[in-house]
């Protein structure tokens, strides 16, 4: 007759409880289910099945081996161990890096130098960059935090303060015996404002089209409900569902495939008065902090891009021009476009650089 295997079992536990290990009834039973599953005299099964179930933490591992070397009177099998690897350096620290890195002094002076090179590629016009310029300007794209616009929503919410609310402070009197032990508040609720962005893909802004694309994308994914994108050039394209996009290449992938007028002409007042006639009316526009990004050079008639601004602006809770050129020395705003348009705006901002575009986001938050 075959002995019964569980007292045996049962004993193995209380020695790894007796050194430390945390084998209480769950896990002993667990233990018991996966041992009546497998080969008992296997001595490799065996030991692996009180491994995964007896072993809370890789310190218990020590322990357990000496424990079940000692009650089943043999060795543990062996098992490989992966060897830690190094942390991989990040893009940023590693640039200029040589082969004798692990010097303090040499590391601090990369970090040091990495940090410089970042600070000035972050007053970089954009459509100067290199290609090496640009993939790391993806990089600190990449880790923008924008903090987009709210606004007052109708509804209530609990509050420290603001208007009394009488149903919540009486049921506080009634779960207090009948005293009014506290009095409670109420105000209105904050919702995310609607943001739209409008960039000019014409010809004359097609040095700057992919990073603000790129940095559309960027708040698109921090709040992909209320943020829309549209390009501008002799046509209007909707953008807004291939930005939702999680992966960048892919979502610049799809932009690029839907709009197909990149590098054309520029109409601003036809397709700014197709936004609000297809869009602003319908509600999109209505209170919304609209951006546009353009140069300002228009090929049609400057009086109508006049109009649709003072149609938009009053639709609008905020409108925000972005010329790159505004940046430089010496600029003045006598283009056509820029000239038609500037009455009816509340900022007019610069926008060839990844510090204006971080200025910008200042700007959207408090508008």
């Amino acid at each position: 007759m075959t002995p019964d295997p569980l007292p045996g079992l049962v004993g193995f536990a209380t020695v790894l409880r007796e050194a430390g290990l945390p084998c209480d009834a769950h896990r002993v039973q667990a233990y018991l289910a996966a041992v009546e599953q497998l080969d008992i005299g296997d001595q490799v099964q065996l030991y692996w099945a009180g491994r995964l179930t007896l072993c809370a933490d890789p310190d218990d591992l020590p322990r357990y081996e000496d424990a079940f070397a000692s009650w089943f009177d043999t060795k543990p099998p062996r098992v490989g161990r992966p060897r830690p690897q190094p942390p991989k350096q990040a893009r940023i620290a590693s640039l200029g890096a040589g082969q004798d890195g692990g010097e303090s002094e040499k590391e601090s002076e990369q970090l040091k130098a990495a940090s410089s090179e970042t600070e000035v590629l972050r007053h970089r016009d954009l459509g100067e960059l290199s290609a090496a310029e640009r993939a790391h300007l993806r990089e600190l794209l990449a880790v923008l935090r924008p903090q987009l616009p709210v606004r007052r929503s109708l509804r209530q919410r609990a509050a420290r303060r603001g208007r009394l609310d009488p149903p919540r402070t009486l049921r506080g009197m009634l779960a207090g015996g009948g005293e009014p032990v506290r009095l409670a508040y109420r105000d209105r609720a904050r919702r995310p404002r609607r943001l739209v962005l409008l960039i000019d893909v014409s010809g004359s802004m097609s040095p700057y089209a992919d990073a603000l694309l790129r940095f559309a994308h960027v708040v698109v994914r921090r709040a992909p409900g209320s943020v829309e994108v549209f390009t501008m050039g002799t046509r209007l394209t909707r953008v807004s569902r291939q930005l939702r996009q999680r992966d960048p290449e892919r979502a610049m992938l799809a932009a690029g495939a839907a709009v197909a007028d990149f590098s054309g002409g520029t109409r601003l007042g036809e397709t700014l008065r197709v936004f609000l006639d297809r869009w602003g009316q319908r509600g999109l526009a209505r209170q919304a902090v609209i951006t546009v990004f353009s140069d300002g050079w228009e090929r049609g008639d400057p009086t109508l891009l006049g109009e649709q601004l003072a149609r938009m602006r009053r639709f609008a809770h905020a409108v925000l021009w972005v010329n790159p050129h505004a940046g430089r020395d010496g600029y003045a705003p006598v283009q056509s476009g820029i000239a038609a348009a500037l009455p009816h705006l509340d900022r007019l901002l610069a926008g060839h650089s990844l510090a204006t575009l971080e200025r910008l986001l200042v700007e959207i938050r408090n508008a």
